[in-house]
Order: structure tokens, then C-alpha cells, then sequence
């Protein structure tokens, strides 16, 4: 049966130019380039200048997605933004895109489900473009996490940085099987149960202040372990793909011990895993575009291979996606 498949036309990316080492953390808090490297896998993370916005860092990686889909901003119909830490309360910091890029036909729109957030806007993307209510859409994971973050906090400040990614994607008509183009499948969770185990103790109705980021370090890696591993099975049973046909494994770039772990759960061997924590450190919604257009640009994901999505962050959220590049 003929469907409409969301298929990836272009990815972009942006990190700002500061760069940020252990080394440099281990003089400001009580840690060392070790202990950070051995519990995490970051060596290095990348910080907003000062005036550098969520939306800055997004409009870049949006207008670098745009050049290599080869499609003009005009030609967009829908921007998804996902970001915890958008520019203002309000209104959306992807309107503020859509005015830089000069997208003008489009309608946008802000998602926040934290690290999970770019799994979040594929799906919701992927929705109007299969419905027919948009033909292109630009996704976007966009973040300054280092303005929520408590830089006396060690457990937290070493573990975030900022940064963008992109992607284009365009409604094209498949076949209906798992061998068409474009996104083949997504899925969502979210349990409000674990709400205190990371979350922002601030905000416009609770505390009328931004507040600073909150996590039960090894609560978050217990969950992330048993809920990826189950939302991964699903994914791939939904589309009738097995582990040993997943070309690239493209996870959520929190923690190295985690991505490991999920890797060896699927039977996913080391170099079938793109792996960029050790240079970005967690850049929440925007690790996963970050990671897709560093595997593009070095041509390690080329057209028909079967891309493998996954992430979870606050709330808890968390979600799977499978791709045919």
C-alpha cells in the first residue's frame, strides 16, 4: 500500500566556538579530567558566547541543513524546534528561526521533552508530513544548557554543553514497506512518575526564576538502561528490522557507559556507533542532529542505510526512531 515517508533531504549542524576541557572544569569544582572521562566518556564540551542565544545557534544549523538539502527556506512549511532552554518564555524561539532563515510560508513551533526532544520533533514532523499537511519541514535540536547549570555543581556541570542540529525532511511517496526512504518509524514514552529525578528547579509559574538543572545521577542511568533497551526492540520490531540490520546506531550523546550498554543489549557492534560525547558532552535535544551530520559529512551514513534513533531526558521521556537514510 502506497504512503507518504518523511524522508531526510539534508542535515546541519553548530557548535559555538568556546571550548571548555576537563582540565579547565577540574580548577572552578572538585573533579579531574579522569574521573570525568572514566564516568562519562567527555574529554571537552562547547559554551554559548555571551549575547549567543538558543535561536542563534538553532538559525545556524538550520541554514547549513537547508544548503545541503539544496532547498531555499521559502520551500519550508513547518519548523519543529525542540529545546529546554529556549530564548524567552515566549513566544517560540523557532519563530525566531523562521524569521532568520527567512521561512515565511512556515508554521513554527517549540517541543520540550529535554535530551528526548529531538526524537519528540521527528515524530511530530514526521505526523503533518504524512498526513499531508506539510510537504517539507525543518527539525531542529537547539540548546544552551550552560545557563541552567550550577557551575559549583560537579555531579551536573560536567556533564552539559551547548550546541545545534538540523535536518530537512521532505514528504515523498514509498511503498509501505521497510526498504522505502525516510523515516520508517517512531516511538514515544514519557512516565511523569520520575519527574524529581531530573528536572529544573525553576520557572515562570513556580519560582518566577529560570533555576538551575537537577539530576539523581545514577537513578537516570538505571532507567535509561531498561527503558532504551525495551522503546529500541520496539522500534525495530515495528518495522521488521533486526539489530543485525542496522547500518549506523546514532544514540543520544548523554553518557559513553550508556550508549555502551544499549549497543551491547542489540548485539550492535563498536563500529556501527556514532559516538561524538567525548567533544560535545550532552547537548540534549541536539546531540542526536549533532551526531547524524558528523556521520553525513565524513560519509560514514550514505543513502539506504537503516539509521537506529534513541534518547531520554527529563520527565522522564524518552523514544526510538528507525530511518532509511
Amino acid at each position: 500500500m502506497k504512503t507518504r515517508r518523511s524522508v531526510v533531504m539534508g542535515c546541519g549542524s553548530y557548535l559555538p566556538q568556546k571550548i571548555v576541557t576537563n582540565e579547565e572544569l577540574s580548577e572552578r569544582v572538585d573533579t579531574t579530567d579522569a574521573w570525568i572521562v572514566a564516568r562519562t566518556g567527555i574529554h571537552e564540551r562547547r559554551i554559548a558566547a555571551e549575547g549567543q542565544f538558543t535561536s542563534h545557534l538553532a538559525t545556524e544549523a538550520a541554514n547549513r541543513a537547508l544548503a545541503a538539502a539544496g532547498i531555499a527556506a521559502e520551500d519550508i512549511d513547518l519548523i519543529v524546534l525542540a529545546t529546554a532552554t529556549p530564548d524567552s518564555t515566549f513566544p517560540a524561539s523557532a519563530t525566531r528561526v523562521q524569521a532568520a532563515i527567512g521561512a515565511h510560508s512556515a508554521f513554527a513551533f517549540d517541543v520540550q521533552a529535554v535530551c528526548a526532544g529531538f526524537v519528540y520533533a521527528l515524530n511530530v514532523a514526521d505526523n503533518f508530513l504524512r498526513l499531508g499537511q506539510a510537504e517539507r519541514a525543518l527539525v531542529i535540536g537547539a540548546e544552551t544548557f550552560s545557563r541552567i547549570l550550577d557551575w559549583e555543581d560537579r555531579g551536573t556541570c560536567v556533564l552539559f554543553g551547548d550546541g545545534a542540529g538540523a535536518v530537512v525532511l521532505e514528504s515523498q511517496e514509498g511503498a509501505g514497506g521497510n526498504t522505502d526512504r525516510g523515516v520508517l518509524s517512531c516511538h514515544l514514552h514519557s512516565d511523569g512518575r520520575f519527574y524529581d529525578l531530573l528536572y529544573v528547579d525553576g520557572g515562570p509559574s513556580s519560582t518566577q526564576t529560570a533555576g538551575h538543572l537537577k539530576m539523581s545521577g545514577q537513578e537516570v542511568f538505571k532507567h535509561a538502561v531498561s527503558k532504551l533497551a525495551s522503546v529500541l526492540e520496539e522500534a525495530l520490531e515495528a518495522t521488521g528490522i533486526g539489530p543485525e540490520d542496522v547500518d549506523w546506531f546514532v544514540p543520544h550523546q548523554a553518557n559513553r557507559r550508556i550508549i555502551e550498554a544499549m549497543a551491547r543489549k542489540l548485539g550492535i557492534t563498536g563500529e556501527k556507533v556514532i559516538l561524538t560525547v567525548g567533544r560535545h558532552a550532552n547537548t540534549s535535544a541536539a546531540s542526536i542532529p549533532l551526531a547524524l551530520d558528523e556521520a553525513v559529512i565524513d560519509r560514514r551514513i550514505k543513502r539506504g542505510d537503516i539509521v537506529l534513533l534513541e534518547a531520554i531526558g527529563g520527565g522522564l521521556s524518552w523514544g526510538a526512531a528507525v530511518i532509511r537514510w
